[in-house]
């Protein structure tokens, strides 16, 4: 039988290799900045054309390669990064496998010009497919310009399963900001289709965090920097108020490399313990500095996942420092001792209350010490102020015990203690042919601020309010983009937002279907936007700044669902705008809504899926009874 195993030719091998690496635009995008801070850049320019499908350029005044380096550079496992097994273990680059401009290559086509400073011409290359075309001497700047042209080109099934170009973008911008995010004193722009998205000079931490998340970021970030021997962590963590209901804004880098983990995210949300409202996901930037030799970056192509050589210790380490953080900045609740027996003597009972100082926190504590008294050195009392505050809490306090007195006191002689309640005096109206309770009777009722109790005739309904309202509000505005028969509030003085540049990026494309729905708005130059107008619908007292950050939001979560931008659109915008869990309804309320939930053309599910009501029927109920 003739051999059937054969090797593969370089170009398949590299295709196949590509597969790993390469995944979208945005992975030849982390490569190229990568590969340019290696270069020792100060300044990296980004240019994209038709979210990368078109054109990936990266611009650097890095130190640039010779002739030879920038044709060998397009081998496969060539790198200068590493000379043996040992240099694995003391890696501070962030590319080392010599894999991502072979792979590149191989399915796109690339024009690579770079010149060293101590030369006077350059080199130019050309490759096409993984063939080379060019290779000549050339007139350019110091650095390195690489530009990949028609990614996918001739891999045609891998560019058709590319998302849209405001997916991909998002993509890219996640991949950028990582990079800038790591080197806040490297100049850093971003460009677009001829327009510039980013422009981000070199300056500290803080101000880079708040160039790349926008200027309302400034007053969440709470510093944490810890030190020990082993690592070294430093970074930004967000207040509890500012969480947001997506994970977007966290960011770990261990030796300025960005990962993702699982683990190191874990310890940070446990740190805040209860200071988080549900549901919700705090903002951190977080440097881990540890020996190299500790760590292993080789666990995958991408290099976004590592492992620890003592994952506990870095666990506990940076659950200590970012709760140690939140303490030392007054975010968490710390208790007092001192404090606490302070009031414990400033605050007299609550049946014999009379503005007196306590004579048992004087020197003389078995003294008839009154008000007039002056407590002897070393004893602790309330001022006028702090008085005055005891008594105005007492007050509040007194409040919660208002109307006990309806359950009545037991009598010395043992009678039966009756409890009242409102609706004690309306006795129940029974119809005495069937013993059921009358229509007053079947109005629905809300349970735990989440459901609605709704009776029928074959048992009764618990319906969702939250998934019920999003499947009302997503009808509504869908057949509102449709028809464009928006009602627009028009406010009296316009409110101007500023969003992050990514979000700035993503308004601006989708904002004509955003005016659809009933927002009057327009772009502000830079990340600004002016909100002269919002749909009627929404509720009184909403912050337009919310609203549209909520939006957004929930606009990028949908985007891997390759939904329609209308039906993004007016999903998004339901799931921001419904009423949540927890929220008091009346009587009418809840009318209203299930009048409105049982309009709907699809009643039964939320547009996310989720159940919106789940009927009980009376036989069912009479089994469990029954067992």
């Amino acid at each position: 039988m003739a051999d059937v195993i054969q090797l593969l030719p370089d170009t398949i091998a590299n295709q196949i290799a590509a597969g790993e690496v390469i995944q979208r635009p945005a992975s030849v995008v982390k490569e190229l900045l990568e590969n340019a801070v290696d270069a020792g850049s100060t300044t990296i320019k980004l240019i994209i054309k038709d979210a990368g499908k078109t054109l990936i350029q990266v611009v650097d005044n890095g130190c640039g390669m010779s002739e030879t380096d920038a044709r060998m550079s397009f081998e496969r496992h060539a790198t200068s990064k590493i000379r043996a097994v040992e240099d694995l273990f003391e890696l501070r680059t962030m590319g080392f496998r010599g894999e991502a401009l072979a792979s590149i290559a191989s399915i796109a086509q690339v024009e690579l010009r770079t010149r060293q400073r101590k030369n006077e011409l350059g080199t130019r290359i050309l490759i096409d497919g993984f063939q080379l075309k060019t290779q000549e001497p050339c007139q350019c700047i110091e650095g390195t310009n690489i530009a990949i042209k028609n990614l996918f080109f001739n891999v045609p099934a891998r560019r058709n399963f590319l998302k849209t170009n405001t997916v991909e973008m998002r993509h890219i911008m996640d991949e950028f900001q990582r990079v800038a995010l790591a080197h806040p004193d490297i100049f850093f722009s971003l460009q677009h289709n001829g327009s510039e998205v980013m422009h981000l000079p070199p300056t500290n931490l803080r101000q880079r965090i708040v160039n790349v998340l926008g200027q309302g970021s400034n007053k969440k970030l709470v510093p944490v920097r810890e030190e020990t021997d082993l690592v070294k962590l430093s970074g930004f963590v967000g207040k509890p108020d500012y969480a947001k209901k997506t994970r977007g804004d966290q960011y770990f880098f261990v030796n300025n490399r960005f990962i993702k983990s699982s683990s190191l995210n874990h310890a940070v949300v446990s740190a805040y313990e209860d200071l988080l409202p549900q549901n919700t996901y705090p903002l951190y930037v977080i440097f881990i500095d540890i020996d190299p030799a500790r760590i292993d970056i080789n666990v995958h192509p991408t290099k976004q996942e590592i492992k620890f050589d003592d994952d506990k210790m870095v666990y506990n380490y940076l659950k200590v420092s970012v709760r140690h953080a939140l303490g030392q900045y007054s975010v968490t609740p710390t208790l007092d001792f001192e404090q606490e027996a302070f009031l414990n003597a400033a605050i007299p009972q609550r049946n014999n209350w009379t503005p007196s100082y306590n004579p048992q926190h004087t020197s003389g504590a078995g003294s008839d010490s009154t008000a007039s008294d002056v407590p002897s050195s070393g004893s602790s009392f309330a001022s006028n102020d702090d008085m005055q505050r005891q008594r105005n809490n007492l007050e509040h306090w007194e409040t919660l015990y208002e109307g006990l007195d309806i359950f009545g006191k037991p009598e010395e002689d043992g009678q039966t203690v009756t409890l009242e309640s409102k609706f004690s005096s309306e006795p129940a109206e029974l119809n005495d042919q069937n013993r059921s309770f009358s229509k007053q009777q079947k109005r629905p009722y809300q349970i735990h601020g989440r459901y609605i109790i709704n009776q029928i005739k074959s048992g009764f309904w618990m319906i969702d309010q939250q998934a019920a309202h999003e499947r009302i509000l997503y009808e509504k505005y869908l057949d509102i983009i449709e028809e464009n028969n928006n009602t627009t509030q028009r406010k009296l003085f316009p409110q101007t937002i500023h969003l992050s540049p990514s979000d700035a990026t993503l308004l601006n494309d989708i904002l004509s279907e955003v005016i659809k729905l009933g927002f009057d708005m327009e772009a502000f130059g830079g990340d600004s936007f002016i909100v002269h107008g919002v749909p009627a619908d929404l509720k009184e007292g909403t912050k337009e700044q919310e609203v549209i950050e909520q939006l957004i939001a929930q606009y990028q979560q949908n985007l891997e669902l390759d939904l329609g931008i209308k039906d993004n659109i007016a999903r998004s915008l339901a799931i921001s705008a419904a009423i949540k869990r927890g929220k008091k309804l009346t009587t009418e309320e809840m009318e209203v809504l299930v009048d409105q939930l049982f309009a709907c053309a699809m009643p039964y599910k939320s547009p996310t899926g989720r159940k919106c009501f789940v009927t009980f029927e009376l036989n069912d109920l009479e089994k469990r009874f029954a067992e």
